[in-house]
């Protein structure tokens, strides 16, 4: 069944590809040619979307750990939050088809991960994990020297969803399986999901190319992390047992993001780092 094999890829792996999900393969490529377009633009376009500030629910960024990672990594970012409240700019109209097909597809994606945890159906759905979610195009410059930086260097990401469309020409994905570097495969049409203990936050990492620049595009599903909320998110009750007992402390999204952000991309998740029990 379909439940078994995503409640596996997400226990024993952390990461799956999906086909015949339903998002037209030319929307999936207009978003990479447009998100593309954005990078390329002369650099004083893309200066003028440049901040530090993550408050802003549009920006263009490098290196946004520039200055607490030990090294800094050779990728741009276009950063656009699109819900809870979308961006009211005429220009992110582009974004708003894909946009309700992420969210139609997260929500079934939660539901089959709900029942595959013996949950009932909408219980990830009413914890809100899909209220609020960002687009990050990441755009990855051909790098003359590339065995001395990472397109990104080994994290996890800071979300409860992660649905990365990725480039259709280029690889340089690859995920931590076993203690062993593994190239994820360019599969045209695929999108390609990282889930968070249980459910494997899987560590990965970016290498870079000298051929030609490389393109991605992720939605992160995080929660409401830019409205005030007091609400806090911990292990699920319901499969705790004696035997299995909390391995993390609640905490609320912001609390999470802040430190996240705050220590930056140095091989340590937050989550280990300082909400581990």
């Amino acid at each position: 069944m379909i439940i078994d094999q995503v409640i596996s890829s997400c226990e024993n792996y952390g990461f799956f590809q999906i086909v015949n999900h339903g998002v037209p393969k030319n929307l999936m490529d207009e978003m990479l040619e447009k998100a593309c377009m954005v990078h390329e633009q002369p650099a004083e376009a893309r200066a003028a979307l440049y901040t530090r500030n993550r408050d802003i629910k549009s920006s263009y960024v490098s290196n946004f750990d520039l200055f607490q990672a030990p090294a800094s990594t050779w990728r741009d970012t276009y950063y656009c939050h699109m819900a809870p409240v979308p961006p009211n700019r005429k220009k992110f109209q582009f974004l708003s088809e894909y946009s309700v097909q992420m969210e139609k597809l997260c929500l079934e994606l939660l539901e089959l991960i709900s029942e595959g945890l013996g949950l009932k159906r909408n219980y990830l759905k009413d914890m809100e994990l899909a209220k609020g979610w960002d687009f990050l195009c990441h755009y990855y410059p051909e790098c003359p020297h590339p065995e001395l930086t990472f397109g990104i260097q080994k994290h996890t990401d800071a979300d409860f969803l992660t649905i990365l469309l990725p480039d259709n020409h280029i690889s340089g994905l690859q995920v931590l399986h076993k203690n062993q570097w593994v190239d994820v495969p360019l599969v045209h049409g695929a999108l390609i999901l990282i889930t968070n203990d249980r459910l494997k936050s899987v560590e990965h990492r970016v290498i870079c190319n000298l051929e030609k620049p490389r393109m991605s595009f992720a939605c992160f599903f995080n929660g409401t992390h830019l409205e005030p909320s007091t609400r806090k998110y911990g292990p699920i009750k319901e499969l705790l047992t004696e035997t299995d007992r909390p391995i993390y402390r609640e905490t609320t999204i912001y609390e999470y993001l802040t430190t996240h952000y705050g220590k930056g991309l140095d091989g340590e998740s937050a989550l280990t780092a300082l909400f581990k029990l």
